[in-house]
């Protein structure tokens, strides 16, 4: 079993961080989101090592094989836990990919490790910048959906998961098909969760405010985005994201879901590929 060590909680206990790691070559480092695990990347870490790539992939904390402190569910923390698998790891010229919530660590981390050992990043579905509505972000997501969701988790987790589920991959939209099967493998990667993590994370990715955190951002960047995506929608996101970073490459691509990783893992795989090797 991998483990790194990410630290002390507040109670003095040792936090340890699940992860995987596949191949040779320049590192790849693939961050899941919620409110699942490392191993929502099935399809990317097993092609992007037969290209000649290292692909590491973990489990936030939390979530997933990685310990389940109570506290901790903040991006701060969650940027420092990365800057631990990193530095233990010893990587260099890491390309590091983030999915929904996962990018925001990416954001994060940039600006409070001034990016340290990384030489490109990737934004996937990404909650970057500010998805909550505020007085100077009217076009965020009202704070009652969030409330509904954490609503949601404290009555029924797993029922509130499964429906999730589908969301995440846009069943019922028209041009978008996942088995039941994937919908079941989905929900299975989510329940190891603590339902403290679940909950916390909510609030962290909801109402974080990456905007400043966006302008750390200094190295070639990718961004790829579903165009319907109900989850996280582009307009709030990822185009937001691209007016911030203009020189980034953004890739939108036609009826992906939130749960693109899947629903169009060969093009996903394509893209990442190829910016991973420059």
């Amino acid at each position: 079993m991998n483990f790194i060590s990410a630290g002390k909680d507040s109670s003095g206990k040792q936090v340890k961080l699940f992860y995987q790691d596949w191949g040779h070559g320049k590192p790849v480092v693939l961050i899941h989101g919620w409110p699942v695990t490392h191993a929502m990347w099935e399809y990317q870490s097993a092609e992007l090592p037969k290209h000649g790539l290292r692909v590491i992939a973990y489990d936030r904390r939390g979530f997933g094989q990685s310990s389940k402190p109570w506290d901790g569910y903040d991006y701060d923390t969650f940027a420092d836990d990365l800057k631990a698998l990193l530095d233990e790891l010893d990587l260099h010229d890491v390309t590091l990919v983030g999915f929904s919530m996962g990018g925001g660590e990416i954001a994060r981390y940039m600006s409070r490790h001034h990016g340290a050992r990384i030489s490109r990043v990737a934004l996937v579905g990404a909650v970057t910048p500010f998805l909550l509505k505020t007085a100077d972000n009217p076009e965020g997501v009202d704070h009652s959906v969030f409330d509904g969701m954490i609503a949601g988790v404290d009555q029924d987790r797993p029922d509130f998961l499964s429906n999730f589920g589908k969301l995440f991959f846009g069943v019922g939209v028209i041009g978008t098909t996942v088995s039941e099967a994937t919908l079941a493998w989905t929900t299975a990667l989510a329940l190891p969760a603590s339902h403290r993590a679940t909950v916390e994370c909510i609030r962290a990715w909801s109402a974080t405010d990456f905007r400043k955190d966006l302008a750390a951002i200094k190295v070639p960047t990718l961004i790829i985005h579903g165009d319907n995506d109900s989850t996280v929608p582009a307009p709030i996101s990822a185009d937001r994201v691209a007016k911030a970073l203009p020189k980034a490459e953004y890739k939108r691509y036609k009826d992906a879901p939130h749960g693109l990783y899947v629903t169009h893992k060969e093009q996903l795989n394509r893209d990442l590929l190829a910016f991973a090797k420059g």
